[in-house]
């Protein structure tokens, strides 16, 4: 992956262990096999077989320096956040803090009072599309997005659009699954509001000229969203490289715990934004006239959140910055080039997507087995793969497929897993032919 496709040259690695228990010497060295001994779940078997998790596009693997974050909070330093007077309190807010300085710069936000803690990227995805779209967009104006999106980039613009009397335009893909710049240009007018997108597609593995994109959106006047769920934990990620305006992604996917997600946006456009959720700790002050709210990023997190989980993604962050993001680019691009060459050994096989230049899975159709059936001989291997619409069914619809089967990868996959399920698929052709 280059670093004109990502909007990043910067190096985020480390020259020395940072306490997140990464050991950046053996890291040096490439070795696996101590990086996997990092994930505890990696080492469990069903029926005396390693178990193979090929899933990571839906939820990545926790290392145990992610787990022991979370237990160290809720063993020794449990209290709520911004509220109390005592050390405890006091504690858990450096944390929760610290936390979202490590997220600001995984990303090169400048500001980290610009990263929003939200529960996931969907939650960040409806705050912009709700709190920034239906106080700014109207009848006439247009919404444009893909045919690749995700449901929760999709959903959120057609209930807005529905509200605000907008409208939703959906640029095509090319034959090889490629968005279709010359399309998408054209569908740019003055009309166009926002322009909202997947950095990486979740079934096509497409990963998106964003720079681009965002240079079309910004000649035009109109918002540049990025959904960064299947880049962030992948790729060298840089906001300000990229030239967004807002951008969500989800702890869970990038080695951290469920439950805690970031929305970055510029600081003068959430300064803008009424707030999204009303409640606790998201006030400056509150009477019977009205209510004034905090500054940021207070005004967008109401209520209590859920500390643990977003101390933890800060500890994934670190994590990756010592594993250094642009060696789990690299080692991604080597591993999915491995499946791809050998999942086309199959017979009656059709990946999606291109062919090159893709994030590190691959969706694909079997001739004759049902996807769903894939899943399950797979299972019976010890091997976790998706089997689905992968929360894509207008992508589905272009694809003339109603479901694929998805295998996703992560820096700790090995080649000899990819082996196992292709022979795990040569025996399901085998089966069923």
């Amino acid at each position: 992956m280059s670093a004109e496709d990502t909007g990043s040259t910067r190096e985020t690695g480390s020259a020395e262990n940072t306490g997140t228990g990464v050991d950046t010497r053996v890291l040096a060295a490439l070795d696996i096999d101590r990086i996997r001994a990092d994930f505890p779940i990696l080492s469990r078997q069903f029926d005396g077989r390693p178990l193979v998790y090929l899933d990571n596009a839906a939820t990545s693997q926790k290392p145990q320096a992610v787990i022991d974050t979370l237990t160290d909070y809720y063993s020794n330093r449990n209290a709520n956040v911004h509220r109390a007077i005592h050390r405890l309190g006091e504690e858990a807010t450096a944390a929760y803090e610290g936390a979202r300085e490590s997220v600001a710069r995984l990303i090169n936000a400048p500001d980290p009072h610009c990263c929003i803690f939200v529960r996931n990227t969907t939650e960040g995805l409806n705050l912009v599309a709700n709190a920034w779209g239906r106080t700014e967009l109207g009848a006439g104006d247009e919404i444009l997005i893909t045919e690749m999106e995700h449901h929760s980039n999709i959903v959120p613009w057609q209930l807005v659009a529905e509200a605000t009397g907008a409208r939703v335009l959906y640029a095509p893909i090319t034959a090889d699954g490629r968005l279709d710049l010359e399309a998408f240009a054209d569908l740019i007018t003055e009309r166009t509001r926002v322009v909202s997108v997947a950095h990486a597609s979740n079934v096509l593995g497409t990963v998106n000229p964003v720079p681009e994109i965002a240079a079309l959106a910004r000649e035009a006047g109109a918002l540049m969203v990025l959904d960064a769920a299947q880049s962030v934990p992948h790729m060298p990620v840089d906001v300000e490289a990229l030239g967004i305006d807002f951008m969500a992604f989800s702890s869970h996917k990038m080695y951290g715990p469920t439950g805690s997600g970031i929305l970055w946006g510029r600081r003068e456009l959430l300064e803008a934004m009424p707030p999204f959720h009303g409640g606790g700790d998201m006030i400056d002050r509150v009477s019977k006239k009205g209510t004034t709210f905090a500054r940021l990023p207070y005004k967008f997190e109401a209520g209590t959140p859920d500390i643990g989980e977003a101390i933890a993604m800060g500890a994934a962050a670190e994590y990756m910055m010592e594993l250094g993001v642009e060696r789990i680019a690299a080692r991604e691009e080597e591993l999915v080039g491995v499946l791809l060459e050998k999942l086309e050994t199959i017979p009656g096989i059709t990946i999606h997507g291109p062919a090159t230049g893709r994030a590190a899975l691959a969706a694909f159709s079997l001739e004759t087995v049902h996807p769903h059936d894939v899943s399950t001989f797979l299972d019976a291997d010890g091997i976790a793969v998706r089997a689905g619409h992968h929360c894509t069914h207008i992508l589905h619809d272009v694809l003339g497929v109603s479901a694929t089967t998805r295998a996703s990868l992560a820096f700790y996959n090995v080649e000899e897993e990819i082996d196992r399920l292709v022979e795990s698929l040569q025996k399901i052709v085998d089966f069923f032919s």
